[in-house]
């Protein structure tokens, strides 16, 4: 964790420097996603917002993706935000954070110039086993995580279902240019800090 200095009528002292950011408005999706780090998220947005309602946000995200649940949680934390969100692609934005980056509001979607977005079909981890019921359940359910997350995209980039089932169909790595005219992003940016 980084330190930087703090001062106060109570003297200085030496506090983390994402307890300086967050009341700036500037959240973080970094690393893996999962049920732990979507919860904090949420718990941050929700202290922003209780201190500063109408304050503008600004979302780096630098993440390979990660569980797709807990993906949906932000996912769906940024779409039910009323003020003005910037969202910025910083490193990479794959698998579940591209969904997250293209979910931002339009006009608010940047991504820096030597950023990468990746989008693919939901992945199977640890293999599948079980009776056969479980894996028709387990197929069924992959299915329905990879219909919604094409409609998601379709949705949030104003690609056709089909072109976004095309797109997704490998693992398929934008670089910035690229993003902007697939619709994740609206923009390719320099001063984001």
């Amino acid at each position: 964790m980084f330190n930087v200095p703090y001062k106060s009528s109570n003297g200085s002292a030496w506090i983390p420097i994402e307890s300086w950011l967050l009341p700036e408005g500037k959240l973080f999706i970094e690393g893996e996603i999962t049920e732990e780090t979507a919860n904090e998220f949420i718990q941050k947005l929700m202290y922003m917002k209780k201190e500063k309602p109408e304050e503008k946000i600004w979302i780096y995200v630098n993440s390979r993706g990660g569980e797709v649940n807990a993906g949906m949680l932000i996912y769906d934390a940024i779409k039910g935000l009323k003020t003005e969100t910037d969202i910025i692609c910083t490193g990479i934005a794959a698998s579940m954070a591209a969904i997250i980056l293209a979910g931002g509001q339009r006009g608010h979607r940047f991504i820096l110039p030597h950023s990468k977005v990746m989008i693919h079909e939901p992945l199977v981890a640890g293999g599948i086993g079980g009776s056969a019921t479980t894996i028709q359940r387990t197929a069924e359910s992959i299915l329905e995580t990879k219909r919604v997350s094409v409609e998601l995209l379709a949705s949030d980039t104003g690609k056709s279902i089909e072109d976004v089932e095309k797109a997704i169909s490998f693992d398929n790595f934008m670089n910035a240019q690229e993003a902007v005219a697939f619709g994740i992003c609206d923009g390719i940016i320099t001063d984001f800090v």
